[in-house]
């Protein structure tokens, strides 16, 4: 089944003084059929956050543009994050500050075919039509605690601790890379996003939200609902949704009449 893709990034600074989220949306440069998105929410006070997410911008859309379909490209989406901690690390001897990302990047390749990566609380949720086939799990201590079964997720909503990671890109460990991969079709939706979106939202509701218009459309509702909720305390905000529709089959041509 041939796919088309309607896809839109977006952004807001929300309440804080500075926007240290960046996303970014790239097509492969010599073979058609590829994309890579990518979102990553930077955190390491002023302008530390933001060179660390730039730098996990920079590492992934650089190596992807470099990278060869024979490749293996669950091999790209490592290295590209790996890459990027090791770039944020070293930054520290620069900058003097301590700065730290999360990352959760998506390809989308020929044969109907998504790979993903992430590491730390920024999310990719799959939908098919109304209904989320998969979410990423968040490197966080309230999920863990969620894992263990000690809390509920009623709980987790209003954890104090909720917004502690336990890994990121630039962290004095490894960073813990997961992934994810599925075949796609026609009426499938991927959104990835940072915190600042998706602590507003549950899941149903944001399955009925993409199911409503256009990505463009749906990103900017989603911005505006998340600024109402946040009620002056919200954090910066950035979104890729890529909403996959089959390609019409042309209609056969009507014989000529004589």
């Amino acid at each position: 089944m041939a796919l088309k893709l309607d896809a839109c990034i977006a952004q807001h600074q929300g309440d804080r003084k500075e926007q240290q989220d960046r996303v970014a949306l790239v097509a492969h440069g010599r073979t058609p059929g590829i994309a890579l998105a990518v979102v990553a929410d930077g955190m390491g006070g002023h302008t530390g956050g933001a060179l660390a997410a730039e730098q996990v911008i920079h590492t992934a859309s650089t190596n992807f543009q470099q990278w060869g379909t024979a490749e293996d490209p669950r091999h790209l989406l490592h290295a590209s994050l790996t890459e990027a901690h090791t770039m944020i690390k070293a930054s520290r001897f620069l900058n003097e500050k301590d700065p730290h990302s999360t990352a959760v990047v998506l390809m989308l390749m020929p044969g109907n075919r998504a790979l993903w990566a992430h590491c730390g609380d920024s999310r990719l949720y799959l939908f098919r039509g109304l209904h989320m086939k998969t979410r990423t799990t968040d490197h966080s201590y309230v999920e863990h605690l969620l894992k263990l079964g000690r809390i509920t997720p009623e709980e987790a909503e209003t954890h104090p601790n909720k917004n502690i990671l336990l890994t990121s890109l630039g962290g004095r460990d490894d960073p813990k890379v997961e992934f994810g991969e599925a075949e796609v079709q026609a009426g499938d939706s991927f959104l990835l996003c940072s915190d600042g979106l998706w602590a507003y939202f549950g899941e149903e509701e944001l399955g009925a939200l993409i199911s409503t218009g256009t990505a463009r459309e749906v990103c900017a509702r989603l911005i505006e609902l998340a600024r109402a909720r946040g009620e002056g305390e919200g954090d910066n905000i950035s979104v890729a949704l890529l909403k996959l529709h089959e390609i019409p089959k042309p209609k056969a041509k009507s014989p000529l009449k004589r």
